[in-house]
């Protein structure tokens, strides 16, 4: 149902949306650069570094915009939703910041394929919804949300086939349990990112809906 309201909506969520994406950007980008730099022990530090950073200026992000929400009286969307993409956009940061925290920590040398195609779509996701966000402030731009959402939903199913696909090819060869161990979590986490993309994804497709 369409709002009418007399006082102004609150626009500064739309800010911290789109810091929160383009955050999520950078922290991808990093993570894309880490899987190259398997095998690097040094430069692979540096980049977790960079993702724990980039982590706790996503939680910063999520804070204000909890605190922004609990002293609004209008909202220019609900505040479920609200809510939700705060919470998601934070959920794929973690992800991200857990797959390469379990990179250093396994002390995984090299990068598989696999690896390298997770850390690409993760950084597709990311990119999709970082373009998607600054569109939520103009009703008339929503349809194109929705166009990047399709993107995101496409990516995601990709990395799951990745992932199956994966697995399959660990289990083959159970004399190697430790790689099993270390690059089923490894794996997991990088298609959980996308997971929690998709999440984003369904929270700006009922944006898309309930205002079209």
């Amino acid at each position: 149902m369409p709002r009418f309201q007399i006082m102004p909506a609150e626009v500064r969520f739309y800010d911290w949306f789109e810091k929160s994406a383009a955050n999520l950007v950078e922290a991808a980008r990093v993570l894309r650069h880490l899987v190259d730099a398997l095998g690097n022990r040094d430069e692979v530090a540096r980049r977790v570094r960079q993702l724990n950073e980039a982590e706790h200026r996503g939680d910063f992000i999520v804070h204000e915009i909890f605190d922004l929400l609990h002293g609004t009286f209008i909202t220019p969307l609900d505040r479920d939703q609200i809510q939700r993409i705060a919470t998601s956009l934070d959920d794929v940061m973690d992800r991200m910041e857990a797959a390469g925290d379990v990179f250093l920590l396994y002390k995984i040398d090299h990068a598989t394929p696999e690896a390298i195609r997770l850390a690409e779509i993760t950084l597709a996701c990311a990119e999709q919804i970082n373009l998607a966000m600054p569109l939520l402030r103009e009703k008339s731009k929503l349809p194109i949300v929705r166009e990047h959402m399709i993107e995101v939903n496409r990516l995601e199913n990709e990395a799951d086939a990745i992932l199956r696909n994966a697995l399959a090819a660990l289990v083959e060869r159970p004399d190697q349990i430790f790689d099993l161990i270390r690059w089923k979590e490894a794996y997991g986490l990088l298609e959980e990112a996308t997971d929690r993309a998709e999440d984003v994804a369904d929270v700006l497709n009922g944006i898309v809906l309930e205002n079209s």
